[in-house]
């Protein structure tokens, strides 16, 4: 009885700051402005703009978790294997970016990418044309990437480390080479780790509108910057939580795929 009032602070943080927020989302999402039942919000992603922002969302959040994947599963393959990934410094490396503010991190790819920016003066000092990348697509991915890698780096590290080395030199023993060992052993073991760094980082990619206002200067609209609009601009509450809500069923479904294959020893944040 002890041990369950402990839990008292955090279900009442919970239902002040989660609970009711979504119940409000749930009642705007679900009424209209004279709070009648309507589905009309919910359908409202169908139209040509927010199905279009949508589409985008998740065009741009699936591209940036596969690159960070590209990216996580070597970096974590290698760390593993070596010294230096052994000591708690190289999780501190990973981490520390985390330490500073978000915003900040994401100015700082402003500065990089901008037209007559630090990468772009650098690329005409050497006689080459620079790069128009800020206010694209490309600019946003670049942003993602870079926010959301650790997230991705460090499940899939935390699961490999602790793959029992055994293993894989009983599969090496039995004649399997480098790629047979990572494909039919490694990789499978991994796959927890995997499962939760993708769902880490797709996300927080599909519901971002700071990366995509920043790097994307605002001529870009991902879902996330469509609701974020619809409240404060003050727009319509009620079409931004139908919005809201669609988006949620995204999130849900993507979660409980994920749930299928993540046995919780990826989770490390």
């Amino acid at each position: 009885m002890y041990r369950k009032s402990l839990s008292c602070p955090f279900l009442v943080w919970a239902s002040a700051f989660i609970i009711i927020p979504l119940l409000f989302i749930v009642y705007y999402g679900l009424t209209d402005k004279s709070g009648s039942f309507t589905l009309e919000n919910l359908m409202a992603i169908a139209t040509a703009e927010h199905s279009k922002a949508l589409f985008l969302s998740l065009g741009l959040s699936l591209l940036s978790t596969a690159i960070c994947l590209l990216l996580a599963y070597p970096l974590a393959l290698i760390l593993s294997e070596s010294r230096l990934g052994k000591s708690g410094f190289v999780i501190f490396l990973f981490v520390l970016p985390m330490w500073m503010n978000f915003l900040l991190r994401t100015l700082a790819w402003v500065v990089l990418l901008d037209t007559n920016g630090v990468l772009d003066t650098v690329l005409k000092f050497f006689g080459l044309h620079g790069l128009k990348i800020i206010n694209t697509p490309a600019a946003i991915v670049f942003g993602m990437v870079y926010d959301f890698l650790p997230f991705m780096i460090l499940p899939i590290y935390n699961v490999i480390s602790k793959i029992d080395v055994n293993v894989v030199n009983a599969a090496r023993d039995l004649g399997a080479n480098s790629f047979q060992t990572l494909y039919k052993v490694i990789f499978p073991l991994s796959i927890p780790g995997v499962v939760s760094g993708i769902t880490m980082v797709f996300v927080p990619s599909l519901t971002t509108f700071v990366i995509s206002t920043l790097l994307g200067g605002g001529k870009i609209l991902l879902i996330g910057n469509v609701i974020e609009q619809e409240f404060m601009k003050g727009t319509s509450w009620h079409v931004g939580s139908g919005l809201s809500l669609v988006l949620m069923l995204f999130i849900i479904v993507s979660m409980i795929l994920s749930s299928k294959y993540d046995n919780g020893e990826g989770n490390v944040l």
